[in-house]
């Protein structure tokens, strides 16, 4: 099984990252995507790859990062820091380490807008940074890991149209939670749909979880998103890669289908989006 999005080079895993890759394998788990928000997390989990054989890495510039603002997870409190995206800064980080095989975590993310910023000026600046982002990606030939927040109308849009100028990525919807009508379209444009723990809890969206039955296995993926989003019965505690199991389980109980199935095509999956031959 692969964790196809997951943060194990944040600083919430920096006393046992060890263990937590040796539960992983314990459960199954022998690959791992390590998703960058900013330049610092990009390239430690670019560097990562290097002494860690079943770790990739993604690259990219998360939108909550265009501002300083303070952030206010479940899982944890923050205050991010200001970066100014240098597109060739990250090409160059990209093309420095073989095993990095997304662009992103990038999109739009409307639910976090910070004090004294207007939702309007918060869009464009997004949309650029996410455009750019979106033109790295097709230049490296790379899939693209989309977050979207509040925003799946206006982020269909911007892949529509790089769609219809012929420059349209590969790529996931990064922790899919919006409605048929949007997965439809991200299915349309050739996209796979990632579901993480979320789709386990008791107070879960009916939609979603109709989404995910109705979904292709051959156009699905599981992920953690660790350190967040905690499934069943780990909610409230720390996620962490081992975790996937139980996101994969819960696809099977949707499906009606064998855990060894969901396994099987979701790996799958992954491996052909992020050649994870290399």
């Amino acid at each position: 099984m692969i964790d196809t999005h997951c943060h194990l080079n944040f600083r919430a895993f920096k006393d046992d990252l060890n263990q937590v890759i040796i539960r992983a394998l314990k459960a199954g788990v022998d690959k791992i995507i390590n998703v960058g928000s900013q330049w610092d997390t990009s390239l430690r989990a670019a560097q990562m790859t290097n002494d860690k054989n079943n770790f990739y890495a993604a690259v990219g510039l998360h939108p909550i990062h265009l501002y300083e603002q303070e952030v206010d997870e479940e899982e944890d409190h923050f205050t991010t820091r200001a970066e100014i995206f240098n597109k060739q800064k990250y090409f160059d980080l990209a093309k420095s380490y073989s095993k990095v095989v997304a662009i992103g975590e990038c999109g739009l993310d409307y639910y976090h807008c910070p004090k004294g910023v207007l939702l309007e000026e918060l869009k464009v600046k997004q949309a650029e940074l996410f455009w750019q982002q979106l033109e790295l990606a097709y230049e490296l030939n790379l899939p693209l890991i989309v977050h979207c927040r509040e925003a799946y109308n206006d982020l269909l849009n911007i892949l529509e149209k790089a769609k219809r100028q012929g420059c349209l990525p590969k790529g996931v919807a990064h922790c899919f939670l919006g409605n048929k009508e949007q997965a439809k379209i991200f299915l349309d444009l050739g996209y796979l749909l990632s579901f993480t723990g979320i789709i386990t809890f008791k107070n879960v969206a009916t939609e979603l979880l109709e989404i995910v039955k109705i979904t292709p296995l051959d156009k699905i993926m599981v992920e953690t998103d660790a350190p967040y989003l905690a499934p069943m019965p780990y909610r409230g505690k720390r996620n962490e890669p081992s975790y996937v199991v139980e996101v994969a389980k819960k696809i099977a109980d949707i499906k009606g289908i064998s855990l060894a199935e969901v396994d099987k095509m979701t790996t799958k999956n992954a491996q052909g989006l992020f050649n994870l031959s290399k």
